[in-house]
């Protein structure tokens, strides 16, 4: 019989580092809410009976966003032998306010105390053994960082969850005790002795949810409101806030004879603060940061990496000697073919940018890991708050960088229904690490590799952010997404120096499934394009295996000439473009893993007609016509996951198709007008797309600039009600 332990505590106490020192995993350490966006299990080194749960970060268990309904779901109904409560010993009383919950629940539980070594490195002082005392359970003082006192609150979990103790829950002040008792003894056929506490106290704040799963009918409601009530007028505040206070209240009395808190006038992390998060400073600082991480990524030490594998290692050594080799053995021209240009040519493509994407995760986890990327959303929702966003939303962005599918799930931790439906719309506008050799690819087709055009790549990824803020002030100003905008608050965590082992961890998962993809997706759609560019019709009659020179004769080209005119406005309506930009559906990957089948690996602008490169620019010779092909693919509905974790989060067909059809639509025209006004700049004329164009600017430019006709609509009803 296994043993249950759940990891419980609130975002950025360093929960999650305690799960990877547990089980020995390498989940996703992160210093934002919702890094954890659901219940992750691993086995416990050393004890492979004992299973440890990963539940969301949490600051209670009032359910308000879809993790704390997770935790406390779980809690509740999969009853866990016992529950390890995490709290962040820097800031003891915000941390026990979750603790106060957790030992309603009645459940076998230990508190872990983490981030010691800070608390000892600030001077502040925790006696444990009287905390321990006031909250009824066993303390260990830990630092998951440094792997302090995992093992022993590991060992003393599993000895609570064998003696099956129960835990008692803390007491309020004797009035509100008299109401809960009252509510206990009224309703008490309805929930289980294990967790009175809990059931009388969620029951009086009048929590929707446990009233629902009680099956209390209207008669049980009007009653229980009554009760409830008494109390509200008695104190003249909402039953929520009575509870609230209730719980401070015991909080302050258990840690004042235990907890000194040693007076700083400001620490290193708030001096920092004063400057990276200021209204001035912070936003410019924001953008430079990026802006270095992309240009070292990749237009730099990336890039030089990408060049050498690219050109030397696939280009000149791997495919002339796969070449020589299967020429060499007689293999039939139809297997060198597919071989070099299939397999080597399409998955080779997507590896040869792997030391980029390797450069770009670990500078963005060095950035997640130190607490820089915490105020990156703080400073956003000052920014994005005045288009009627919310900060919140930036923070699924800023997972999205790294991939798509999480940032699309990190999106649970915004409550507002119509928030989160615009955020989880938007936020693969992000450019994600499968988009990064796409615009490696540009940079390198319409500017070259040169270290003067350092300034191209950043341009790129602060072109997302500003569509998502276009296209979140459009959405925000229909019915479907009115509203005031989510309050955001967070916990900004103290900087400290990145724990490379974290960094390690972070950067190999990204990367790893960066690899995997290209061995498994990309090597199996490398091989369908091969396969639908290599056989074809000759004259009309269907010929079987043609040669590269008659793949316009192709069947993969038929399809592509087929579809191909819908891109025309774009300025890439060459059925290699419409076929990449397909195939990008399934992977973005697959844009160049798709011309490394049909042109080949290596080379540079000008140096041979085999480049990638040059073949690209070859078959879009402008720069504008490129750009538009990489806004369309960076905007454009994103990979096959990433819109199956968009079905999974919005739960819904319609507002699924209506998040790709916009998503597709808002692509489409952002291309199009970068198109013909780039055309119309370097001569090449006025014509009926030119109008198009410029239609769509003033549309979109109204769209920005109008009133909303929700708030004034509010406003109308609020002034009628006056």
């Amino acid at each position: 019989m296994s043993i249950k332990i759940a990891l419980a505590g609130n975002p950025n106490c360093g929960k999650t580092t305690m799960f990877n020192e547990l089980t020995g995993s390498t989940q996703y350490v992160g210093n934002w809410p919702g890094v954890t966006v659901e219940k992750k299990e691993g086995k416990l080194k050393g004890h492979k009976d004992v299973i440890i749960t990963d539940l969301p970060g949490i600051y209670s268990l009032s359910p308000y966003t879809m993790e704390e309904v997770i935790s406390r779901n779980y809690l509740l109904h999969e009853a866990p032998d016992a529950i390890i409560n995490l709290i962040d010993g820097t800031n003891l009383e915000r941390n026990l306010y979750l603790t106060t919950q957790l030992l309603e629940i009645g459940l076998p539980m230990v508190v872990a105390v983490n981030m010691m070594d800070l608390v000892r490195k600030n001077g502040d002082k925790i006696d444990m053994k009287k905390l321990s005392n006031q909250l009824g359970c066993p303390i260990v003082e830990t630092s998951a960082l440094k792997g302090q006192g995992v093992k022993e609150v590991a060992e003393m979990a599993i000895s609570a969850a064998k003696e099956k103790k129960a835990i008692s829950a803390v007491s309020f002040s004797a009035e509100i005790e008299k109401v809960l008792a009252e509510i206990n003894s009224t309703f008490a056929g309805k929930f289980s002795k294990g967790n009175q506490k809990w059931y009388a106290v969620k029951l009086f704040e009048r929590d929707e949810k446990i009233l629902e799963e009680l099956k209390f009918s209207e008669s049980d409601k009007k009653q229980l409101h009554t009760i409830v009530a008494a109390v509200e007028d008695e104190l003249e505040d909402d039953s929520e806030s009575i509870i609230t206070n209730e719980r401070y209240n015991w909080i302050g009395h258990a840690i004042k004879g235990c907890y000194v808190k040693k007076k700083q006038k400001m620490t290193t992390s708030d001096k920092i603060d004063r400057i990276v998060t200021s209204r001035i400073l912070g936003l410019p600082i924001f953008v430079v940061v990026m802006s270095l991480v992309y240009i070292v990524a990749v237009s730099t030490v990336g890039s030089l990496v990408t060049d050498f594998t690219n050109d030397t290692l696939f280009g000149e050594w791997i495919q002339p000697g796969a070449e020589s080799l299967l020429v060499a053995v007689g293999a039939q021209d139809w297997l060198v073919s597919l071989v070099v240009s299939g397999i080597i040519g399409g998955v080779g493509a997507i590896l040869g940018f792997v030391p980029q994407m390797i450069v770009l995760f670990l500078l963005l986890s060095v950035l997640e890991d130190c607490g820089y990327m915490a105020r990156v959303a703080f400073i956003m929702d000052r920014i994005f708050r005045k288009f009627g966003l919310s900060g919140k939303s930036f923070i699924p962005m800023l997972i999205g960088s790294g991939c798509g599918v999480p940032g699309i799930m990190a999106t649970r931790t915004i409550e507002n229904e119509k928030d989160r439906r615009m955020t989880i719309i938007t936020t693969t506008f992000i450019p994600c690490g499968a988009k990064m050799p796409i615009i490696a690819l540009i940079m390198g087709a319409a500017f070259g590799t040169e270290m003067s055009t350092w300034w191209v790549t950043p341009i790129f990824y602060f072109m997302g952010v500003v569509c998502i803020v276009i296209a979140g002030i459009i959405l925000k100003k229909t019915k479907w997404f009115a509203g005031d905008p989510a309050p955001f608050v967070m916990e900004l965590p103290q900087y400290h120096v990145p724990f490379w082992k974290n960094v390690g961890f972070h950067t190999w998962e990204r990367a790893k499934s960066f690899i995997i993809k290209a061995g498994t997706i990309i090597f199996l759609s490398s091989v369908v394009v091969w396969f639908l560019s290599s056989f074809g019709w000759v004259d009309g009659k269907f010929v079987g295996y043609i040669s590269d020179e008659f793949m316009d004769d192709s069947i993969l080209a038929k399809i592509g000439n087929g579809i191909a005119w819908i891109f025309g406005p774009l300025g890439f309506g060459t059925w290699q473009a419409t076929v990449g930009t397909i195939m990008g559906l399934v992977a973005k990957e697959n844009v160049i893993s798709t011309f490394g089948v049909l042109f080949g690996l290596g080379g540079e602008i000008g140096e041979d007609d085999a480049g990638l490169w040059n073949q690209f620019a070859i078959m879009l010779p402008h720069i504008h016509q490129q750009i538009a092909f990489l806004a369309f693919n960076l905007l454009c509905a994103p990979c096959f996951a990433a819109i199956g974790a968009i079905r999974r989060e919005m739960n819904s067909l319609k507002w699924t198709s209506f998040a790709l059809v916009f998503q597709t639509v808002f692509a489409y025209l952002i291309a199009l007008m970068i198109n013909q006004f780039g055309a119309l700049l370097t001569g090449g004329g006025f014509g009926v797309g030119t109008v198009a164009a410029f239609l769509i600017l003033i549309v979109m430019v109204y769209l920005l600039v109008r009133p909303d006709p929700n708030k004034r609509k509010l406003n109308t009803v609020a002034a009628a009600n006056l």
